[in-house]
């Protein structure tokens, strides 16, 4: 894991924002910032330390994310990347399980829904960025919707299937939850982790997300808002 000293932004959370006038504040005041201050992104948790991890999706070049977690993690994660300011496009084979999300977000079309190899161009740009959400399943087919300037596309995989050597092997970054040993142990093989982070994964809790490159990695929990637990439940690893 990578010490103290290490910014998120060396693991792919970033990219750091725009330079501005520095700000400056009294303690007294501490207790109303709620985002963190410095880092253009999606606010996906807390890091062992308690520090924010804040996920950059919205860039000017190709991004991957692949998720071998959780329906929950994927919607929230979706749900906050709406918040920013991007449009969300979900690539499903069950769009039930995602119809509550979208009619949440409202009707200003910022999450639509696609079946599997239906989406069409979405025109991306700095001021409409996309995040493509590809809810495929175990073996997601080669989709029209793929990454660019201005659109990332975040995979879901419920498990370690026959896709995911090829969808690690691509992704800028990864994003682990719990798995089983064999599962594990192969994961630590394709990402290079160390021998202590595989023994960990099996027993991740409900929540808990192992972001990985082949270089770094760091543990990160989510927790809903109110907002998110009334719509999408308690946080799960399996759906």
């Amino acid at each position: 894991m990578p010490g103290p000293g290490r910014g998120l932004g060396r693991l792919a959370f970033g990219p750091v924002g725009p330079r501005r006038r520095r700000y400056t504040i009294g303690p007294e005041q501490l207790a109303s910032l709620a985002l963190p201050v410095g880092d253009d992104g999606v606010v996906i948790g807390v890091d062992d330390e308690g520090r924010p991890a804040v996920l950059g999706l919205n860039r000017p070049s190709s991004y991957d994310v692949t998720l071998i977690g959780g329906l929950w993690t994927a919607q929230v994660l979706a749900l906050r990347a709406a918040a920013t300011g991007a449009r969300i496009v979900v690539e499903t084979g069950r769009s039930p399980a995602w119809t509550g999300l979208a009619r949440a977000a409202g009707g200003s079309g910022c999450v639509a829904l696609h079946e599997v190899g239906r989406v069409p161009p979405q025109g991306p740009s700095a001021a409409s960025p996309v995040v493509v959400v590809r809810d495929c399943g175990m073996r997601p087919p080669r989709g029209r919707a793929v990454s660019g300037p201005w659109q990332s596309v975040v995979t879901l995989l419920p498990y370690l299937g026959p896709a995911a050597p090829g969808l690690l092997e691509k992704a800028s970054l990864v994003g682990v939850q719990r798995v089983s040993p064999d599962e594990a142990a192969q994961v630590g093989h394709l990402m290079r982790l160390s021998a202590d982070t595989v023994r960990a994964l099996p027993a991740l809790p409900d929540g808990v997300t192992l972001w990985c490159t082949r270089r770094e990695s760091r543990s990160v929990t989510t927790r809903a808002t109110d907002a998110e637990s009334g719509l999408l439940g308690g946080a799960r690893r399996m759906d």
